[in-house]
């Protein structure tokens, strides 16, 4: 038997830190053994077939995600509350045995999906302690901002709206009514829970922690996701005042005779 140290070409799967494993060359009438690679990839959950050259080690088939994963889901906000969360569990919640390993890319954002179907806002953001921060009439980020040496952050305080502790590493976000309407008790919300004022409509969640190279770490501003308002919902009530008017000048049209 035989061991030595080979590079890893990964071909586009995250299995290794080092990007080198080591090869244990049993016989010659036996396949060699690779070791220092995780079983499955961090990014798209799948297990690595090897193949094994005398100065390379080589995953055989690519990682089908290699810009990783840009979630983008939408939210209805009809009440114009947004409840702003780390944890909104268990009201919204997903099946773990229906997503693939929670702690790979692919994972996640299948549990961003699940969350969303049920009406919850849902991503992964570490142990950041984000925001919700407002950055214009109909648009949002969930960011970490950047803090100079006297502790001033780079996003402008009195734009944020909610502060997210993430005591469950992720946001959580709903339409107050509807996380309501599904048995949540405006009694148990917690210091950390905050209901914001929000034009009602619908909205757009593009959750960014997913993409390859995306840094949680980073010493700049660390944006986890865009939110756009992309539908404004109509005030209630007001089709039948534009029906009353559309009657009222039927009337007042002028009546032509021969």
């Amino acid at each position: 038997m035989s061991i030595e140290r080979l590079p890893l070409r990964g071909n586009g799967y995250v299995i290794s830190r080092e990007n080198e494993v080591d090869v244990f060359r049993l016989s010659e009438d036996r396949e060699p053994y690779v070791s220092g690679a995780a079983y499955n990839c961090a990014v798209c959950d799948a297990r690595p077939v090897f193949r094994v050259g005398e100065d390379a080690v080589e995953v055989v088939d690519p990682c089908p995600y290699p810009e990783g994963i840009t979630t983008t889901i939408t939210l209805d906000v009809p009440s114009g509350k947004l409840l702003v969360s780390d944890s909104l569990r268990p009201v919204y919640n997903w099946d773990s045995n229906a997503v693939a390993d929670y702690n790979t890319v692919l994972g996640q954002a299948q549990a961003v999906e699940a969350m969303a179907a049920i009406g919850c806002a849902f991503g992964p953001v570490g142990n950041s302690c984000p925001g919700l921060y407002r950055t214009g009439p109909d648009s949002y980020i969930i960011a970490s901002p950047r803090r100079d040496e006297n502790d001033n952050p780079s996003l402008p305080e009195d734009a944020c709206l909610a502060s997210i502790c993430t005591d469950l590493w992720a946001y959580s976000l709903a339409d107050y009514e509807h996380w309501q309407a599904r048995g949540g008790d405006p009694d148990k919300l917690g210091w950390t829970d905050t209901v914001v004022d929000v034009p009602p409509g619908t909205y757009r969640f593009t959750h960014h922690s997913g993409e390859r190279g995306f840094d949680h770490d980073s010493l700049e501003t660390v944006i986890f996701a865009h939110i756009e308002c992309v539908a404004r919902a109509r005030r209630p009530g007001a089709w039948r005042t534009l029906a009353w008017w559309r009657r009222f000048l039927d009337i007042r049209k002028p009546v032509c005779r021969a």
